[in-house]
């Protein structure tokens, strides 16, 4: 066995140990005496180790995408644009609606002359989405044309609003500054389910709220004459819609939207000043003008003329938000505008000069409302609604329980494994324990290292990755007993112990290596963690068994000349 690498390996071990260490309990500034205390070490340890749900405690939240109310909403959109296209190009249509039920998702247009159909067909796709045949499926019958969204279609879009509605929950929870959430898809794919787990968070009400806010922002054109007269509104839903003189129905132009103004200020109001008026209604084209997709960024803010705990959001547009919104506000200098959010006018005001790239909503907001607005709002819109199917909190004590369980069963088996290999392989198995503890040491520092999260299936991971560790001993040892009992030499029967089992460790660790792959590739949170503890130790491993173990040897055989016997 060559001894001249010998102090090379000595010196890669040392590094790769301190460096280890140093991830373990090292503090993450500039260290100081205290940080070296056993309540320092203690304190940096768990500082340094993130704790999952089950450990630290938390909420776990199951939610559900109501794709159908995304389909639905994209439907109705596009019936009203459909028959927006064919009076714009100049024919005249009966009417038009969507039809969804069982389903199926139509969209449907009357015409007055079906001769004209195709050509009625022809101005409406030109315009509107419907011309898209891996989504739409035409067909006419008489003087209706109809629009059916495939089943295909269906489910591409229901997937493409999940996995929509997962980036924009990851964006407001990192807005949030929520610490090692677990986000992902749940159940099935066709269930349309998100997981979310969020460590330390015990209660989960806020997170909720800013969660399932739609956060719809609409800029629209209020119909009525121009300043200096008011805003046109009206005191019920029924005089909106009589209003419009069109037989007690909206037509798909129009929208009629409810509308709360706020008290105006005045030098005698005090608490009063922010009280409501009774809900009003208000007409209201439709298209918008602009919607929240095209918000560049929303900030809240302290209202200017309010009290001093109101507040309100300033937000600013796109490129081409802005250039509508321009456009747009330079035709109608004196019309009103009114800003909706969620259904609902939350403010209304005249345009006084071309407006391009900002606006305010205001409104009665305090100062957490209108951040968790500003904030839903720079995230996007969720595409749909969600809704809550399962919530569960996890309490601290809960998790320091499973923790010191988990440390205790941990211990416990190292200490009978260490107690085992002493007494089965005597000085040799002083080896296998340097190996053993420096295996834990680098194991943890390699959840550090990769920023993965502890669990409970985890510290099963780990406990189970101590006794892989110690098969590898055994079967190095044995296969160096077995060297020894054919009458080589202490040094040939070392040497020829790692070699032949080294094949035999690489086998097993490689294919317990892929099934960890599959738990984490297949496996939800839990099954996880356990993956990526089982794939770090096993990794380990491979250093701590095989090199770490055949240096101790190199060195004890190094001490002597010819060595008679081993203690084995």
């Amino acid at each position: 066995m060559k001894k001249k690498n010998l102090l090379t390996r000595i010196i890669i071990i040392v590094v790769v140990t301190i460096f280890g260490l140093y991830l373990v309990i090292g503090p993450r500034r500039r260290p100081t005496l205290k940080d070296f205390t056993w309540s320092g070490i203690k304190q940096s340890l768990a500082s340094n180790i993130k704790l999952g749900l089950d450990l630290q405690g938390g909420s776990h939240l199951v939610m559900r995408v109501k794709t159908e109310e995304f389909l639905r909403r994209l439907t109705e959109e596009n019936s009203i644009a459909a028959q927006n296209a064919a009076k714009d190009a100049g024919y005249e249509i009966k009417g038009g609606r969507a039809e969804i039920g069982g389903g199926d998702y139509h969209v449907v247009v009357d015409v007055t002359d079906p001769s004209k159909a195709n050509e009625i067909k022809d101005a409406v796709e030109k315009k509107v989405e419907l011309g898209d045949t891996s989504v739409w499926a035409y067909s006419a019958s008489g003087e209706q044309l109809r629009w059916t969204m495939t089943q295909a279609a269906q489910r591409m879009l229901a997937d493409n609003a999940t996995t929509q509605a997962l980036n924009i929950i990851d964006s407001r929870i990192n807005a949030l500054g929520i610490v090692e959430p677990t986000l992902q898809t749940h159940g099935a794919q066709s269930a349309h389910q998100i997981l979310l787990q969020m460590p330390g968070v015990q209660d989960p009400e806020r997170v909720k709220e800013i969660l399932k806010g739609e956060s719809r922002l609409e800029l629209v054109h209020v119909i009525g004459p121009p300043s200096p007269a008011p805003a046109t509104t009206y005191p019920t839903e029924a005089a909106a819609i009589e209003s419009l003189n069109s037989a007690g129905t909206i037509p798909p132009n129009r929208k009629v939207l409810p509308y709360t103004e706020r008290m105006e200020l005045s030098a005698n109001s005090s608490d009063d000043q922010n009280q409501q008026r009774p809900k009003q209604w208000v007409v209201v084209e439709t298209p918008a003008i602009i919607d929240g997709s095209e918000l560049r960024n929303a900030t809240a803010v302290p209202s200017q003329g309010g009290r001093a705990d109101d507040y309100e959001i300033n937000f600013s547009l796109k490129r081409t938000g802005a250039d509508k919104f321009g456009a747009w506000t330079g035709s109608h200098i004196n019309e009103y505008m009114g800003v909706v959010l969620n259904g609902e006018v939350k403010s209304i005001a005249y345009i006084k000069s071309q407006i391009f790239d900002s606006g305010q909503i205001t409104g009665r907001f305090t100062q957490q409302s209108a951040e968790d607005l500003a904030l839903t709002l720079r995230s996007g819109a969720l595409p749909a609604p969600i809704e809550y199917l399962e919530e569960r909190t996890v309490g601290p004590s809960l998790g320091q329980d499973s923790i010191r369980a988990g440390v205790r069963a941990s211990l416990v088996g190292l200490a009978l494994v260490v107690v085992f290999m002493l007494f089965y392989y005597r000085g040799s198995g002083v080896n296998a324990v340097i190996a053993l503890i420096l295996n834990m040491i680098l194991m943890l520092a390699g959840l550090i290292a990769f920023g993965a999260t502890l669990t409970l299936p985890g510290i099963a991971g780990i406990i189970l990755t101590i006794g892989m560790a110690v098969d590898s001993n055994v079967l190095i040892f044995e296969r160096i007993r077995e060297e020894l009992r054919s009458g080589k030499t202490v040094a040939s029967a070392v040497d020829m112990g790692f070699q032949r089992a080294f094949i035999t460790i690489i086998d097993t660790h490689v294919t317990t290596i892929v099934s960890s792959l599959f738990l984490f590739v297949f496996g939800t949170g839990p099954i996880r963690g356990f993956a990526v503890t089982l794939v770090i130790g096993l990794l380990v491993n491979l250093f701590s068994a095989v090199y770490v173990s055949r240096t101790i040897f190199i060195w004890l055989l190094s001490r002597k000349e010819r060595v008679e016997s081993l203690s084995i």
